[in-house]
């Protein structure tokens, strides 16, 4: 009896210890300089002005104008073949539309205003300019704080893709809700935020960026969302600093190294579907048939083989036509929004969103031309392999997952919850696709809000 409890201590003793130094592992990374040449000698360069917080705006001019203009004019059309919808990249006829209403009737001078309803700023880290919106509420409930929360967009995204979401966080119409302090950054290489000027620059080091912003801006501790990349940099985030971010939200979360828990659920779910917790709708995305998934999966896969060998070349030829940028982009928001959109001959663009909205998102990649840069994040994240140490890593951040039901790959409960180990709140979303913060802005609110209250009321 005796040598069967010390046996049961023992085994219990090396469960705890390995899972307490699992919990207090976190992620390294070193400084880094991404600017032009050499970092600065010691005292080359005012402390005060290397870190200092400019406000900017987002401008145009006739000659940015008359360049779009003359570029659009000088394309050459290709016809689409019949009956090809979005099958075959953007439809070419409908395309003629798009960029009609680009040529004539869109007015940039009007969104540029829009985008710059909110205020801008810019602040050197690591060498390189860093591009972020600081969007403060005007009225905080009484006997309460803003809440600090930091958002990181995607590919092909940008900061434009919170513009419907920021004001339902920093301005919240029920006197119940958590009014929020948004910083919205922009990718190093995206936007307005200047690209590295070397080699190597990967989602790590985007969140130390990032962790290295919101200390300059004086907040220690703060909440964190993301989507596409947004998901990686902000979960990078939490590893790097636990201890800095409250409570992480993402809305994409494939499993980036799948344990026996997940391998067991894809040999035995389709038959067992209740002993891993899958719903009816986790087993219709996660078991559709042989074929198509291996035809889904070449479908919509073949952009990231691209840009995560030779990003360089089909960028230059996208960063000199502004045509083939906004097909190459707004592609993606047709796709990736709903596959079924595949069968529409407009691509079901405006279903979900304005023409206004997406030609300004492309216009933010047209006039800082960020296409290469951008398009070199896959190349940096996927070249170092896939057995990187954060990928191995688990998160032990509290954490919400908004799982809409259009996303590009499907992650049920069980999967996530192999990765954020205080996975607190799981939802469903009754509709969206990848783009969900720019599609369902209300949907993303309100879950962001849940979210956040469970980390609230759990801490009091």
């Amino acid at each position: 009896m005796f040598t069967e409890v010390l046996v049961a201590v023992v085994i219990g003793g090396l469960i705890f210890f390995l899972v307490q130094r699992s919990r207090s592992q976190v992620l390294k990374s070193e400084d880094g300089w991404w600017g032009v040449g050499a970092p600065p000698a010691d005292g080359g360069e005012d402390a005060a002005v290397a870190t200092a917080v400019r406000p900017f705006k987002v401008t145009t001019s006739d000659e940015e104008l008359e360049d779009l203009h003359r570029r659009i004019d000088q394309t050459r059309p290709v016809p689409s073949l019949e009956d090809s919808q979005f099958h075959y990249g953007f439809n070419s006829n409908y395309l003629k539309e798009v960029v009609s209403y680009w040529r004539h009737d869109f007015d940039w001078r009007r969104q540029v205003d829009k985008v710059n309803r909110y205020p801008h700023f810019k602040t050197n880290i690591e060498g390189i300019d860093i591009h972020f919106l600081h969007v403060k509420p005007e009225k905080v409930p009484h006997g309460t704080a803003a809440v600090p929360l930091i958002m990181v967009h995607g590919w092909p995204g940008s900061f434009y893709e919170f513009y419907g979401l920021i004001p339902l966080l920093t301005e919240p119409s029920n006197p119940d809700d958590l009014a929020f302090e948004v910083v919205c950054p922009s990718l190093p290489g995206y936007g307005f935020s200047e690209a590295p000027h070397k080699k190597g620059f990967d989602s790590v080091c985007a969140a130390r960026v990032f962790h290295k912003l919101m200390r300059r801006l004086g907040f220690q501790r703060f909440y964190a969302h993301g989507g596409d990349w947004g998901w990686l940099v902000t979960t990078n985030m939490a590893q790097l600093e636990p201890e800095t971010v409250k409570g992480l939200h993402v809305n994409f979360a494939p499993p980036s190294k799948p344990g026996l828990a997940v391998l067991l659920s894809i040999m035995l779910g389709r038959r067992f579907p209740k002993p891993f917790g899958f719903t009816d709708a986790d087993v219709q995305r996660l078991f559709p048939p042989t074929e198509k998934l291996l035809v889904e999966s070449i479908k919509e896969s073949g952009y990231m083989h691209i840009q995560a060998t030779k990003p360089d070349t089909v960028g230059r030829g996208l960063n000199d036509s502004p045509v083939g940028l906004a097909a190459y982009i707004l592609e993606k928001f047709s796709t990736w929004t709903d596959h079924d959109f595949r069968n529409l001959k407009d691509g079901g663009l405006t279903r979900k969103f304005s023409l206004d909205d997406l030609l300004t998102n492309v216009m933010i990649y047209w006039t800082s031309g960020c296409i290469v840069s951008s398009m070199r994040f896959y190349k940096e994240n996927f070249s170092r392999g896939l057995n990187q140490p954060h990928s191995k890593m688990l998160v032990y951040v509290p954490t919400g997952f908004a799982c809409f039901p259009n996303e590009l790959m499907h992650t049920p409960k069980l999967w996530v919850k192999q990765k954020y180990r205080q996975l607190l709140t799981f939802t469903a979303m009754a509709r969206g696709g990848h783009f969900a913060a720019m599609e369902e802005p209300q949907l993303m609110a309100e879950d962001i809000q849940n979210f956040t209250k469970t980390v609230e009321k759990k801490k009091k």
